[in-house]
C-alpha cells in the first residue's frame, strides 16, 4: 500500500462494497494519504498512510470511538481487536501486514459480530 495509490484503491473498493456510501480525502501530498469511508456519518473506515515514515494506520470508527484498527509504526504491525480496541495484539495474527481490502474484510466481520449496519 502506498498512499498515492490509496484513493483509487479505496474507490474502487467504495464501488465493491455498496454499504459504504461516501470517500472524503482528508488529505494528500506525495507521500501521504488520510481517507474516509463513511457507512452513516457515525461510523466510517479511516485510512491513514505516510510512506515517508512507513506507517499505516487503519481504523473502524463508531461514535467517535475505535471499534477495531490494525496500525504499522516503522515496518511494524500491531491490531486493536473489537473486544480490547484500547490495547495493542502483538500475536502472530495481530502482527501481520494487511492491505487495505484485506482490512475491509476484517471491518465486515466485526461489523457483523457487533450487530452495525
Amino acid at each position: 500500500m502506498n498512499a498515492d495509490d490509496l484513493p483509487a484503491t479505496l474507490g474502487k473498493e467504495l464501488e465493491r462494497r455498496k454499504y459504504f456510501v461516501r470517500m472524503d480525502i482528508l488529505d494528500q501530498t506525495a507521500s501521504l494519504a488520510k481517507v474516509r469511508l463513511y457507512i452513516t456519518p457515525d461510523l466510517f473506515v479511516q485510512i491513514y498512510r505516510n510512506d515517508r515514515y512507513q506507517t499505516t494506520n487503519l481504523v473502524l470508527i463508531h461514535n467517535n470511538k475505535r471499534l477495531y484498527a490494525r496500525d504499522e509504526l516503522d515496518g511494524h504491525w500491531h491490531r486493536h481487536t473489537h473486544l480490547a480496541p484500547e490495547e495493542h495484539d502483538t500475536s502472530e495474527e495481530g502482527q501481520k501486514p494487511v492491505e487495505a481490502s484485506e482490512f475491509l474484510d476484517e471491518v465486515e466481520n466485526v461489523l457483523a459480530a457487533l450487530d452495525l449496519p
